[in-house]
């Protein structure tokens, strides 16, 4: 997941030199006698890494605009990093917000939120002017 400017600069570098690679990997293997099926099961997994940079590329895009529709397509660590680029916030700034330094940011951002208790989650949220609903209640034995 794209998660800084700076970020989203070196992934649109890497799909256009992606893109050459790809290119020439293909007329390699043409070359080299492989076409149709064989030819194509073989560039799978080269652009099956392009198209989720692309995707990358895309949400990052939408998320900038404010288009907060791309959320369910994330899980929730990615969705708590989601929601601060769409209100558009740098990790500079949520850290402010949060009274941590930067690095704490970007370092939970790097990890996707990984084993975020609801309290911080909750803590996060409103930092970014949200807070936490729950949808369902837990039943605890009696």
């Amino acid at each position: 997941m794209i998660r800084t400017d700076s970020e989203h600069s070196q992934a649109m570098k890497d799909r256009d030199a992606q893109a050459a690679r790809l290119k020439a990997h293909r007329k390699e293997l043409s070359g080299a006698g492989l076409s149709g099926r064989k030819l194509d099961r073989a560039m799978l997994p080269l652009e099956t890494f392009h198209k989720q940079l692309e995707e990358d590329i895309q949400i990052y895009e939408a998320l900038k605009k404010g288009d907060k529709k791309v959320l369910s397509r994330l899980g929730f660590g990615q969705q708590l990093v989601a929601l601060r680029i769409a209100n558009g916030l740098t990790q500079r700034e949520l850290a402010e917000r949060l009274g941590v330094h930067e690095s704490q940011v970007s370092r939970d951002e790097r990890n996707e939120y990984h084993g975020i208790t609801v309290e911080r989650a909750d803590k996060v949220l409103a930092a970014l002017g949200l807070r936490l609903v729950p949808t369902y209640k837990v039943a605890l034995p009696a």
